[in-house]
């Protein structure tokens, strides 16, 4: 039996990616247009998307409203929270679901995943909110080398003495992602997180 998932603000395709390694056939959905998305894709506004009849159902809302930029106040006036509309549309679909987001954002009771719980280089804390139990791993970046993997281009000079990718090739070998551009790095998760979280839906 194929099981589906359905990805909303599925960017370039980083969670997606993790999703179909677990063994689901996935649909993207996004309200930009994502020529660099390698799956099935449906442009459209979340709220518009009918979420039931999926396995699974994964959420990234724009992390804008919760990144340090908020508190240096360079965020955008137009930075809206949606994790509250999102968790509430997801808790009636009838799927188990997962939201992903910054350290920051307001999630229940998150675990928080690493690129070095997964043997990646990249240095990306993500908190991941889920209606069924993620085991929690150990973080091993302190005291190890990090690659920073944001920013507008490599080698921006970065505030927290991470050490910065070279360029696209190697913020990619430090993300375990093969297909996106510098942009699309900078705003996607490692496919390994999703994986993980799927595959702790499947163990279930």
């Amino acid at each position: 039996m194929t099981l589906r998932a359905l990805d909303l603000f599925c960017g370039g395709g980083g969670a997606s990616a993790g999703l179909v390694r677990a063994g689901f056939d996935v649909t993207g959905v996004d309200l930009h247009p994502q020529p660099q998305y390698p799956y099935r894709f449906v442009r459209a506004d979340w709220r518009e998307v009918n979420l039931r009849g999926y396995d699974f159902v994964w959420a990234s809302p724009p992390c804008q409203a919760h990144t340090q930029l908020r508190g240096l106040g360079k965020a955008k006036p137009d930075d809206v929270d949606h994790i509250p509309a999102v968790r509430a549309a997801l808790r009636a679909c009838g799927a188990p679901w997962c939201i992903e987001n910054v350290l920051g954002a307001p999630l229940l009771s998150p675990v928080t995943l690493c690129g070095s719980m997964f043997g990646l280089d990249v240095r990306r804390h993500r908190l991941f909110e889920a209606s069924f139990p993620i085991r929690p791993l150990a973080c091993k970046c302190r005291g190890r080398r990090n690659i920073a993997v944001y920013s507008k281009r490599p080698r921006d000079r970065l505030p927290d003495g991470v050490i910065r990718a070279r360029d696209v090739e190697h913020g990619r070998q430090a993300m375990g992602i093969d297909w996106l551009d510098w942009r699309g790095l900078t705003q996607a998760i490692p496919p390994a997180y999703s994986e993980y979280v799927a595959r702790e839906l499947l163990r279930r």
